[in-house]
């Protein structure tokens, strides 16, 4: 599916993804609480991280500032967003996030015809500003996901936001995935439904470089069904592809199956 959202599916996900967000982390009684082993951030700093990404992607839009033209360098980005956090109180960084998201989707939703346009460092297709939302949405689905896991409580992914997600992130991955600086993987073309959407996207792999839905394309190598909330978890690394095949999340059909634990590895992660 090709056509282009409304940036309005994307602020009414953005504001109800912060909502679920806020409820999860103002009923947290200790939020120094570590992470767990795929992080060294506590709970409270994790929170800091989220609350502070609204006002760097209104920089982004405003054209302050430009997206890394390396993945790695968001980590440095993140260290000094959760250094400079005026506060480490769980409850007011949730404030925070509500209001400087409201900002951030206040902007978007009046935007004219011409949507203003991330830039990337070095490279010249740039991130559209309503549909950056999804990546935005993605941060605070999957932070969510890692802070209901440390604290035992129970975070619903909604299977809805996936689509919202994955085009964000699609703007991103062609840009990060030529500058790696790692040998190339062998080209393949890969096919990704969403079950019960009708959602789905072709990766094309050449040389080293990513097209995302080109007009034309070899026929896949690899087909790939996988359950909307399973898919958004795979994608940040918060899930791996044989466990989501072993559960029955997800399915891999085609010329090369043993493609299915490959694709996730040819991306740099979007997140810490």
């Amino acid at each position: 599916m090709n056509n282009t959202l409304s940036r309005f599916a994307y602020i009414d996900a953005a504001r109800a993804t912060a909502q679920n967000f806020v409820d999860l982390v103002c009923n947290i009684d200790n939020p120094d609480v570590s992470l767990g082993r795929r992080s060294k951030w506590t709970i409270a700093e994790c929170v800091g991280h989220v609350a502070s990404e609204p006002s760097r992607y209104l920089e982004l839009a405003c054209g302050a500032t430009a997206w890394p033209s390396r993945p790695s360098d968001l980590k440095d980005i993140y260290a000094k967003q959760i250094a400079n956090l005026p506060t480490r109180d769980v409850h007011k960084l949730a404030q925070r996030l509500v209001d400087e998201l409201d900002e951030l989707l206040d902007l978007v939703g009046h935007f004219g015809a011409r949507v203003p346009v991330m830039a990337v460092e070095g490279d010249c297709r740039g991130v559209r500003a309503d549909s950056a939302l999804g990546i935005l949405i993605g941060k605070m689905t999957v932070h969510g996901h890692d802070i209901a896991r440390a604290i035992g409580a129970h975070w619903e992914l909604d299977p809805g936001v996936a689509p919202l997600v994955a085009r964000g992130r699609h703007q991103l991955l062609p840009c990060w995935i030529d500058h790696l600086g790692e040998s190339s993987p062998p080209d393949a073309t890969f096919e990704i439904r969403f079950r019960g959407t009708d959602e789905r996207f072709v990766y094309q792999f050449t040389d080293g470089h990513l097209e995302i839905n080109p007009d034309e394309h070899v026929d896949p190598d690899l087909y790939v069904s996988v359950k909307p909330a399973a898919g958004v978890l795979i994608g940040y690394g918060r899930m791996s592809p044989i466990r989501a095949l072993l559960t029955g999340r997800a399915m891999a059909w085609g010329p090369s199956p043993w493609l299915a634990t490959h694709l996730v590895k040819r991306f740099a992660p979007l997140d810490a």
